[in-house]
């Protein structure tokens, strides 16, 4: 069967049973409703995303920037409504009308530039032009000069693209990174040959060495593996974070999280632990080992910041209704968690996926525009603009976060670090063979020492006969040969041989693993949620995801049976985001809770920035002590704030405190108009 339509799927969550489950069919909209112009282009950014690289920070850093342009175009036109950038403020006859033009143009030019050196330009052109043909803006309108809607739509994008390239992400240089900088400590690890021979540093990042490497979104690069994916990312202009949370001993390190375990070094017992644990979870992926388990949010979820201790809940706080178990195969659900968290293929990569669950939960019949879940209910583009700024201001700083500790670390992948393990043999125990302090932990059932009494016919390590002394491994043993009607289930295997739950042209992510990305985003995802909605629950108390027999699964066939999950709370979907990269073998546990506290930092950052973003403009901007006049108290106030990121001296909405905000103060000396 054809499934590739289907697997588009990913981040189309419905919050109650009946919702629909996606507004897209083989990745094109469909007749939009009543979604507000603003949704409308988000989707088609997500649309255009799908098509082009995966690569996380960098689509974080679109999906802002967007947002951006988007919220200051609806701004524009509300003489008491604060711009990000961009303060102009304009007239207009019919003000709606005007601000859908504002921000069809302001979003489509971003966009068209964002993605001008896509290898998929040709198939993302379309994809931007018909959402203007369908919205009725002609293209060829390009003039940045006067107040026509689009001429204001065409300048604020054209001020964000110049503004935008200052902010140290190298968009110059394609986001590549410099020549020279963060090289690799470890020669490739060839990926068809058992072991890690060659490995130099089994705590450093180590690049894969493949046939060729095939992204999530079916971009193939030749050559084997792209090169380490921006790993100066911590030195980028953040959206909320203060110069102050970045610790001053760690370039690039925000808000102070625990040094990166390594074998031999600090944390050995984690680095060795948080290795075995993912064997021990690879062990899980298959369907037909009888074990059950109640995934609903009765048994799981509700875990405090940066554990799983999963004590789950009774009653849904919504319905009044206790929670009934979801009993479902471990397999089935280890399996699909691992692919759903994946975003792949057609992948919206993290930010863009809760973009997604965001754009779910506004379309629940309850749900209700309050921003905090409090006040008058906001219209939807008023909503959408500010919503997506929150979020996105929130997920770029994540990427920030997450990709500053990633450089400064170059933290190994599970595949080398087990590998390493386990070429070294066991240290278990000094009496039985093959001990060496740098070898793995035997585990019973699943890490074993091969021997001839094991190796034996009939017996468990049959099939590695002749690899007496090494380690075996009970794991998943890669994609079978046509993943659309098989699954491999798992099997006793040569542990030099491991390789994660993902497909042989993919692997592991080409960058560092600490700290886990997609625990960073997905807290800071569900922490704007929970702070814009004024709950951390799901409209009705539950998120609702069907995994269809036989259709969900893309690295092979399944699930065996249709099952659901269920999330209770925002928090619970992101904490499992986190654990489904522990299943599919691309993190250990200790990449996955410190990512969890920082994707909760960044979004506390960036929300306190949204909501001053949101205040109405003071009647006179600089008149910062609320004398009626602009003087010399006021100037000295802003010198104070000099180049931080205090929102109520940013009086150009650059993100931080300096001449051209200085400027405006002069301008505005004396007393204020009006």
């Amino acid at each position: 069967m054809d499934r590739t339509n289907m697997k588009s799927r990913l981040g189309a969550i419905a919050v109650t049973l009946g919702v629909s489950l996606s507004t897209l069919v083989g990745g094109q909209a469909l007749a939009d409703g009543p979604q507000s112009v603003a949704r409308q282009w988000n989707d088609t950014m997500l649309n255009s995303i799908k098509k082009d690289r995966v690569r996380p920070p960098i689509q974080a850093r679109n999906l802002f920037h967007a947002s951006v342009a988007m919220y200051d175009a609806w701004a524009a036109y509300d003489p008491n409504a604060r711009g990000y950038f961009f303060t102009e403020k304009i007239a207009a006859n019919d003000i709606e009308a005007a601000r859908r033009e504002s921000v069809s143009y302001a979003a489509y030019r971003i966009m068209k530039h964002r993605f001008a050196t896509s290898p998929n330009i040709a198939l993302i052109n379309p994809i931007l032009d018909a959402r203007m043909t369908a919205l009725g803006y002609p293209t060829n309108v390009t003039t940045t000069v006067g107040n026509t809607p689009a001429a204001v739509g065409n300048r604020i994008a054209a001020q964000l693209i110049a503004w935008a390239l200052t902010d140290s992400s190298r968009e110059q240089f394609d986001h590549a990174t410099a020549s020279g900088t963060y090289p690799d400590v470890n020669p490739p690890l060839v990926v068809a040959l058992p072991f890690n021979p060659t490995v130099v540093d089994p705590s450093r990042y180590q690049p894969l060495s493949l046939t060729f490497f095939v992204d999530q979104n079916g971009n193939v690069i030749p050559g084997g593996f792209p090169a380490k994916l921006a790993p100066f990312w911590g030195a980028v202009r953040p959206y909320g974070m203060l110069a102050n949370d970045m610790d001053p001993t760690r370039s690039g390190v925000y808000f102070n999280p625990p040094a990166c375990p390594t074998l031999n070094g600090f944390d050995d017992a984690t680095f060795r632990d948080g290795h075995e644990q993912v064997v021990i979870k690879s062990s899980w992926l298959t369907p037909d080992d009888g074990v059950l388990m109640d995934i609903s949010p009765l048994s799981m979820g509700n875990s405090p910041l940066g554990a799983d201790t999963n004590p789950g809940r009774t009653i849904n706080p919504v319905t009044g209704q206790p929670y009934q178990a979801n009993v479902v195969k471990r397999g089935d659900w280890a399996r699909c968690l691992a692919e759903f968290w994946a975003d792949g293929p057609s992948s919206t990569t993290p930010p863009g996926h809760w973009n997604e669950i965001a754009g779910h939960v506004v379309e629940h019949p309850a749900f209700q525009r309050r921003m905090g879940g409090t006040g008058p209910e906001l219209d939807p583009l008023e909503w959408d603009v500010k919503m997506y700024v929150a979020l996105n201001g929130a997920l770029h700083d994540a990427a920030i976060c997450a990709w500053g500790v990633k450089g400064y670390y170059d933290a190994m992948r599970p595949i080398g670090a087990i590998r390493y393990l386990v070429q070294n043999g066991q240290c278990s125990n000094p009496a039985l063979p093959s001990y060496n302090t740098n070898g793995i932990h035997l585990v019973p059932g699943v890490i074993e020492l091969i021997t001839t009494a094991t190796t034996a016919p009939g017996e468990r390590h049959e099939d590695l006969a002749g690899y007496e002394g090494q380690i075996a491994v009970k794991s998943w043993p890669g994609a079978p040969a046509d993943p659309s009607t098989e699954y491999t289930g798992v099997k006793w295997m040569l542990g030099g041989s491991w390789v994660p739950y993902q497909r042989p042209t993919f692997v592991s992510p080409p960058f560092a693993g600490y700290v886990s990305g997609h625990s960073t985003y997905s807290r800071a995802g569900a922490e704007t949620l929970k702070r814009l909605t004024g709950t951390e629950y799901f409209p009705g108390g539950m998120g609702i995801y069907t995994c269809v027999q036989n259709q969900f699964l893309v690295f092979e066939d399944g699930p065996s049976q249709t099952f659901d999950f269920q999330w209770a709370t925002y928090y619970d979907a992101a904490d499992n985001s986190g654990q489904s990269r522990i299943l599919g073998g691309i993190h250990p546990y200790f990449d996955d809770y410190p990512g969890r506290v920082l994707g909760s930092q960044a979004a506390a950052r960036g929300f306190d920035r949204s909501m001053a973003l949101f205040a109405p403009l003071p009647p006179c901007d600089a008149d910062f002590n609320g004398n009626g006049s602009v003087g010399a108290e006021d100037l000295a106030a802003m010198l104070g704030a000099w180049g931080g990121v205090d929102m109520n001296f940013d009086l150009d909405g650059d993100g931080v405190v300096a001449a051209s905000d200085l400027a405006v103060l002069l301008a505005a000396w004396g007393p204020c108009a009006g």
